[in-house]
């Protein structure tokens, strides 16, 4: 417990929010594992600003066990903090910090376990990925090269926040952004321009009625909450002054479905519209038009095909309860489509995460620990 608060102190202490660079974090990450004679690989972003990390610990056979982490955090901006969120902060029985619950405390446990795992008779593959927090974007070409150059896994834990329960069921997510152009003139002269606020509001009008539709269509018996298709419009900006046509106009919406509901076929009539209006503002104005493009789609993971994972993953809490479902998104999914069995388990709760004083408690903490501990002891036996 000592060696792994003292990591989580280290990795609070970086800046990962989505925007920035993570590599001064998977330079720290790497140091560390070299100080055990373990060496890693990145995976690097096509920019080179961000990298993923994968690394082998333990013997170079097949039936290892993934443990995935995102080093990726969710801004801070605008939230009202009792502390620095970047310093790692102990209140009573509560350890304060953006990321102490998503998802660092489960990278800082695992890497406080390494120099145990180093003896195990089955490998451990620690994953940690980036950009997880805006649409699932950096583990894909890990998880290719992981399924393509290591000894086969037997499966992956995915560490996100569950109150160490396991969980074999997630939403997927898939997330749009949509630009406008527009044709600026006086505001009192609409015939010489066009607003590109005013084309996007009536585009995010249809989302909107699209959003109320999906609600109508929950589905009683679905294990998810909310049960149905959700979709919102998280980021929107546009137009310059009060009395100038905007000239450009900017929003972002995510897509999250269970599994066995396509988002391609939910958001096929509001591309139409998209493409509809776009033809004809271009008519008008050669300089004007909507875009719209997929940033993300992230596919859900399913509850079927995982049953040794879950059961391997039960063996280590001691948990008998139902497995569960979550309705947010995870890179557990991707994990699944690449042939992995997948179980999402992890110290914190989610409704912790992303919000201000964002916290994981010492028990959960401690119960993370005992789950490496179990871990150690079980990948010791032949």
């Amino acid at each position: 417990m000592k060696t792994a608060l003292a990591i989580l102190d280290s990795l609070i202490a970086f800046d990962t929010i989505s925007r920035n660079s993570n590599l001064d974090f998977i330079n720290w990450v790497e140091d560390y594992l070299s100080q055990y004679g373990i060496s890693s690989t990145r995976v690097s972003s096509a920019d080179g600003a961000k990298a993923n990390l994968y690394a082998t610990i333990g013997p170079d056979v097949a039936g290892g066990i993934i443990l995935s982490g995102h080093s990726d955090v969710v801004p801070v901006d605008g939230q009202d903090w009792a502390s620095d969120p970047f310093i790692l902060t102990e209140r009573g029985d509560l350890l304060h910090g953006r990321g102490t619950c998503d998802m660092k405390g489960f990278i800082a446990l695992a890497l406080a376990a390494v120099p145990m795992l180093k003896n195990g008779k089955r490998p451990v593959h620690l994953a940690i990925s980036y950009d997880e927090e805006v649409g699932c974007l950096g583990a894909p070409a890990m998880i290719e090269e992981i399924a393509a150059s290591l000894p086969k896994p037997a499966l992956a834990i995915i560490g996100e926040p569950t109150m160490m329960k396991p969980v074999t069921g997630h939403k997927g997510i898939c997330v749009h952004e949509v630009e406008v152009l527009g044709h600026e003139a006086h505001s009192s002269l609409t015939h010489l321009g066009v607003s590109a606020n005013m084309i996007a509001i009536e585009l995010m009008h249809d989302l909107a009625e699209l959003a109320r539709e999906l609600w109508d269509q929950a589905d009683p018996d679905s294990p998810f909450i909310p049960p149905h298709a959700t979709l919102t419009i998280g980021k929107m900006e546009g137009g310059t002054a009060a009395n100038i046509l905007a000239r450009r106009a900017h929003f972002i919406f995510d897509l999250r479905c269970p599994p066995g509901i396509d988002p391609g076929i939910i958001l096929k009539p509001f591309k139409e519209k998209a493409a509809v209006l776009d033809a004809q503002l271009k008519d008008a104005f050669p300089d004007t038009g909507v875009r719209v493009t997929q940033l993300s789609n992230a596919p859900p993971l399913t509850q079927s095909g995982s049953s040794e994972a879950e059961a391997f993953v039960r063996k280590l809490t001691g948990d008998n309860t139902p497995a569960g479902v979550v309705s947010y998104a995870a890179e557990a999914g991707q994990f699944r489509q690449a042939g992995f069995p997948t179980v999402i388990c992890g110290p914190g709760s989610i409704e912790q995460a992303h919000q201000p004083n964002e916290y994981i408690s010492m028990d959960q903490f401690s119960r993370g620990a005992d789950f490496m501990s179990k871990l150690i002891t079980e990948l010791e036996q032949p």
